[in-house]
């Protein structure tokens, strides 16, 4: 079997120290973050320095008629959860609501921190022992020298027992989810992506940049083992003129498990560029990736050639479109391949704003509760908000996946949420979320489906 189906063949090996060196890079992030600070404290007066900093805390109150996403022997709960945060921003507040504002590039500036963190009390009303501490965090950070050379430090942390987690790539929509679920139980864990990386720009669209991440995964479990992926990405984007340009991009990715086998992986992809106008785009792309396992695992490789083609309708609406074929070499056994497809929609209109995206082809699930990696799938998404009030936005989200996995399941996951919140005062916020879903599998262990409800009401300074 190629190892990423499934981590049948397992080794068990020391992990203390392993583990010490993960939890000691786990914090760098935010050791820099609280350097970044303080250095702003010698720059600036104690006023100043108010008007920076944004207390909140939040009070939800949850309601799950299956909180360990089982197929039989259903669980409900309320779940009471208290959130004190603290975020610190250098980004400029509005004078109506007095919020920080993102910025149109984060490089408007020479330098600025935005850290935003969240700690969470988390009570169950009758499986009393699942009672925890949360955490939520994120940080960006960035130092530009000569407008040209920029360094930046991007954090992304979480402390959870959410059987199924939020994809945490930077890419990824808002209501989309690993592939990967924790079931039975709730099991906490803890992720923290660190970020470094410094972009060079010689030229208006000509940049070389370098890349680096750690993303530590550990959970309380032994029916889950702690992973380390360490990846390097140095890349180039070159115009040879205004409408012909390339891409060049390479990836390095050291993977390590506590009881599967370890992985090298590299990535290769390059991209050609034409532009018709400034409307309209087309692209060639191919990528390469090679996995390298450590026995008994089985080394395989992909590769991946597309076109595709972006295109803004209006300066509100935007599109693109990319197809192409894979196909994954293993070491051992047959080649498999399929059709990969990327499209997605833009709207961001002044009160409505919408994303719809359908993606398929194949996937990797490493670093993950699970690791289920090397997997096929086909994937819907769609989000939809709207300005209803001049206090009031609303909001539908729906998803529908279909993943093929690598030991013969087939799992079917769609799920659809409905959210509204209102600006009851301009420091006090009321929402509501409703949401379902279900998975439907091949092997009847993995099923499920979920009611939920949310009720939270925030206060911010």
């Amino acid at each position: 079997m190629v190892r990423g189906c499934h981590p049948s063949h397992e080794k068990f090996i020391g992990s203390g120290g392993k583990m010490k060196k993960m939890k000691t890079i786990s914090r760098t992030g935010w050791f820099i973050a609280l350097f970044l600070v303080i250095t702003s404290f010698a720059h600036a007066e104690m006023k100043d320095l108010l008007l920076h900093f944004q207390p909140s805390i939040t009070v939800e109150e949850e309601y799950s008629d299956n909180i360990y996403l089982t197929s039989k022997n259903r669980k409900s709960d309320f779940i009471t959860t208290i959130y004190p945060g603290l975020r610190f921003s250098t980004l400029p507040r509005s004078e109506k609501t007095g919020q920080f504002q993102p910025a149109s590039t984060s490089t408007d500036t020479k330098y600025g921190i935005d850290l935003d963190y969240k700690l969470g009390l988390v009570y169950y009303g009758k499986e009393k022992d699942n009672n925890f501490v949360s955490h939520r965090g994120t940080l960006n950070a960035w130092y530009t020298l000569d407008r040209r050379l920029t360094f930046r430090v991007m954090d992304y942390l979480i402390r959870s027992e959410e059987g199924r987690e939020r994809e945490y790539s930077a890419t990824a929509l808002e209501n989309q989810y690993l592939l990967s679920t924790q079931r039975g139980q709730r099991t906490i864990y803890l992720r923290n992506v660190f970020e470094p990386s410094m972009e060079y720009q010689f030229g208006k669209e000509n940049s070389v940049s370098l890349n680096y991440r750690n993303n530590i995964y550990e959970n309380d479990s032994r029916l889950y083992q702690d992973s380390q992926e360490d990846f390097i990405n140095p890349r180039l984007s070159y115009w040879f003129n205004i409408r012909n340009g390339v891409s060049l991009e390479y990836g390095l990715t050291f993977g390590n498990f506590d009881r599967s086998p370890d992985f090298i992986g590299h990535m290769g992809r390059g991209r050609y560029t034409h532009r018709f106008n400034q409307k309209t785009s087309l692209f060639g792309d191919y990528t390469y990736l090679k996995r390298d396992f450590d026995s008994p695992s089985i080394d395989y490789d992909v590769h991946r050639p597309t076109l595709g083609i972006e295109h803004a309708f209006n300066p509100t609406l935007s599109g693109r479109a990319q197809f192409g074929y894979f196909w994954q070499n293993p070491e051992k056994g047959s080649t498999t391949g399929g059709f990969s497809y990327d499209i997605s929609l833009t709207e961001k209109a002044q009160k409505t704003t919408y994303t719809l995206s359908f993606q398929g082809g194949y996937t990797e699930d490493y670093f993950t509760a699970e690791n289920l990696g090397f997997n096929k799938y086909h994937r819907a998404v769609g989000t939809i908000t709207h300005r209803l009030l001049e206090r009031m936005d609303v909001g539908l989200s729906g998803s529908l996946e279909r993943a093929k996995l690598g030991d013969g399941r087939t799992d079917q996951i769609w799920g659809v949420t409905g959210n509204a919140s209102y600006e009851l005062l301009k420091w006090l916020t009321l929402s509501l979320d409703v949401s379902h879903r279900e998975n439907h599998s091949n092997m009847n262990v993995f099923d499920y489906s979920e009611y939920r409800g949310m009720f939270r009401i925030t206060a911010t300074y």
